[in-house]
């Protein structure tokens, strides 16, 4: 039988517990009964009005001390206001619902399933029910948001601010103790529930982001800002840094890139578990202002919109736009996948067909650039591929007096353009092979040695041979699709020699489809849908980015992903100390593929190219200038609709440029008056690079 002093102690015990709260929808229940605002209640627990309605839905819970004060509050308003024929004082539940056991799927050995990450522990929190109805912010309406992950259910990524809120995507407010950088990391893989699931079945899930702001990269000890001489992206902590060696006191480890900007902080897998942070900090310029114009100045909750707009639609990012666009290519095609060996019947991991491999390939001669070791060590004096965007001016001798007539100049830019020329897209996945005199044939990508020189063009459109427009001079490098179209335009080829890949996939197709369709999608939540006629979509257009400002902050960044993903592609070497020759940390991908990169851009010069020529046979009009995806026409009216070819019905021409949302189709880049690009052409400007500016670059130079 227990004694006096037994059951004394048991029931300290319990007085000591962690106070209960009542059930998310009494919590709201009792406060509109006693008419208290959510920010009234806000003020007086010395919160945010966010952290409220997250305590009333169920995304998060108090900490002490605001935890006993609300509870003391509850209890208040419970005794005064009951639930009709219900006791006054609410039965107590407890204020973490336990999370469901997450089965494993079986997909491989352990060494393969290493890659995967492993399911991160929920948070002590119930799980979050439906978003209220009523919201500030404009409603994300085209995508559908794919279902919840249990493993991650707060999203994929927080922004943290100074005073311990992480804020997340759909206005999850999480409370982070956190006050040294292993700490944090601790809370977001043991605590957060952030993380997101893999795009591919072979591929692992995204490790969560942190984003801190300034006060918070201070409160874990971090500086405010970097300070060095070095180019920003070269910016990091030195190594005696007390953080730094906070992280391996901690024994977790950094990447090569070490603790900058864009820091990962990791321990080597173990089974299934991967354990890797991502850490961008805000004032160390993590958010290039020209890729996610106006995100850096954002509240903590509205970037943590933005970012996970662009994480559901796109990636979790995990570097610059570049870099996030060339870690989608291989999320989405994972160089790996789980095979069974015939000899013992054990599943191994083996290659992924249709991705690049795990190995990086030595390019072409002519494909490389001139320090690259093949081309050093070998002495190659062969001529490069010049597959690059158009940069060209007409002369401005071969203007007629009608086109110095016309009133207006306006510029036709297409969207993403690069993007475009990636659908179906046939590239070399194998090493290249050498051929003498190879008979030309336009399904096999890789790089010709041809004489151009010969075929004569209208000189009022630029050359689709050469970036600048001009006519070639003789034998050069080009790559299949320039070839081709040459051959489209009726003229013979005969090849010199050739490097050639026989093993060939449309390697980029899954990631042309997941961009177009975030772009498009955002396109359409800022009011510019495919359903709209042209003048309908010029208007919607002029003022899209009025709309929702953090909406038009994630289509800049998905364009920017678009374009410095292809960059990538053909990475140069960095820093002041490299030395022509030596190899460089980008040549260890199996993603530095210049000639994929070469025909992307070879198909979209192209594809510029077509488009100019069919203008100029059904509208008799030629361009002014063409800058990479702009181009710039002489126009009676100051609307692409007084130039551009319609059929009788009204419908676009098809063949020349058209209006509209999708990616190849053309938007409105500025107009200016034609004496205004007269004379920057004088001047040897460019308009198309100008266009949007006016008068104030007339004195500027290239």
């Amino acid at each position: 039988m227990a004694t006096e002093e037994e059951l004394f102690a048991s029931v300290d015990a319990l007085l000591e517990e962690e106070p209960q709260l009542p059930p998310p929808a009494e919590r709201a229940r009792l406060r509109e009964a006693a008419g208290i605002t959510q920010a009234r209640l806000a003020v007086a627990l010395k919160t945010s009005t966010q952290s409220i309605k997250n305590w009333e839905n169920g995304r998060s819970e108090p900490k002490p001390p605001r935890l006993e004060a609300y509870q003391r509050l509850l209890k208040g308003w419970a005794a005064k206001y009951p639930v009709h024929g219900a006791p006054a004082v609410p039965v107590p539940v407890p204020a973490a619902a336990p999370q469901p056991e997450v089965p494993e799927t079986f997909t491989g050995p352990a060494a393969f399933e290493a890659e995967a990450a492993a399911p991160v522990e929920a948070p002590a929190a119930p799980a979050a029910p439906a978003r209220p109805a009523t919201t500030s912010r404009r409603p994300v309406k085209k995508a559908a948001k794919p279902a919840l992950d249990p493993r991650f259910p707060h999203g994929p990524l927080a922004v943290l601010d100074g005073d311990g809120s992480a804020y997340g995507v759909d206005g999850i407010v999480l409370d982070c103790p956190a006050t040294t950088i292993p700490e944090l990391v601790e809370w977001t893989l043991r605590e957060s529930g952030l993380g997101a699931p893999k795009l591919n079945r072979y591929g692992k899930d995204s490790d969560p982001l942190i984003v801190l702001t300034a006060a918070a990269a201070v409160k874990l000890g971090l500086p405010e800002h970097l300070e060095g001489h070095e180019q920003r992206r070269s910016l990091r902590l030195p190594e005696d840094h007390p953080v730094v060696k906070q992280v391996a006191k901690a024994k977790w480890q950094l990447t090569q890139r070490g603790f900058g900007p864009w820091a990962r902080i990791y321990r080597k897998a173990q089974g299934r578990e991967r354990q890797c942070v991502q850490l961008a900090i805000l004032s160390w310029d993590a958010l290039d202002e020209r890729s996610w114009p106006g995100a850096a100045d954002m509240e903590p909750a509205d970037l943590a919109r933005v970012l996970g707009v662009y994480a559901q639609r796109v990636i979790t990012p995990r570097g610059s736009t570049a870099v996030s666009g060339l870690e989608l290519m291989t999320a989405l095609r994972p160089p790996t996948r789980a095979v069974r060996d015939e000899a013992t019947g054990n599943w191994v991991s083996g290659h992924n067909p249709g991705s690049l491999g795990t190995e990086p390939m030595d390019p072409a001669p002519p494909e490389a650039t001139p320090e690259h070791p093949v081309v050093v060590q070998s002495g190659w004096t062969g001529g490069f591929l010049n597959e690059e965007a158009y940069q060209w001016v007409r002369s401005v001798d071969s203007l007629s007096d009608e086109e110095c007539m016309l009133a207006y100049a306006v510029g036709l830019d297409l969207n993403t353009a690069f993007l475009a020329a990636a659908a179906r897209l046939v590239v070399g996945l194998s090493a290249p092979d050498h051929f003498h005199a190879p008979t030309f044939n336009p399904k096999i990508p890789g790089s010709w040695l041809v004489d151009l020189s010969h075929i004569e063009l209208d000189p009022r459109l630029p050359s689709p041979f050469t970036p600048d427009g001009t006519r070639p001079t003789g034998p050069a490098w080009y790559q299949t699709h320039t070839v081709a179209y040459a051959q489209e335009l009726g003229y013979d080829v005969h090849p010199i020699e050739a490097y050639l890949r026989r093993e060939t996939g449309a390697y980029l197709d899954p990631w042309h489809d997941r961009l177009r369709t975030a772009y498009v999608d955002t396109l359409a939540d800022l009011g510019v849908t495919k359903d709209l006629d042209d003048h309908q979509f010029l208007a919607a257009m002029e003022q899209h980015k009025q709309v929702d400002p953090a909406l038009a902050a994630v289509l800049s960044a998905i364009k920017a992903t678009v374009k410095g993903g292809v960059g990538k592609l053909r990475e140069r070497p960095q820093g002041r100390h490299y030395k022509e020759g030596e190899r460089w940390p980008a040549l260890q991908r199996p993603t530095w593929r210049p000639d994929i990169r070469a025909a992307v851009i070879s198909k979209a010069r192209v594809n510029m190219h077509r488009k100019l020529n069919n203008m100029a046979k059904m509208t008799g009009l030629f361009p002014l200038a063409v800058l990479s995806d702009c181009v710039v026409y002489p126009s009676p009216g100051d609307s692409p609709l007084d130039f551009l070819p319609y059929a009788a019905s009204g419908k676009p021409q098809p063949g020349g440029f058209r209006l509209g949302p999708t990616p190849g189709l053309a938007k409105l880049e500025g107009v200016q008056p034609m004496l205004w690009a007269v004379e920057l052409m004088e001047k040897g400007l460019n308009p198309a690079r100008h266009i949007k500016g006016g008068d104030a670059v007339l004195d500027e130079g290239e």
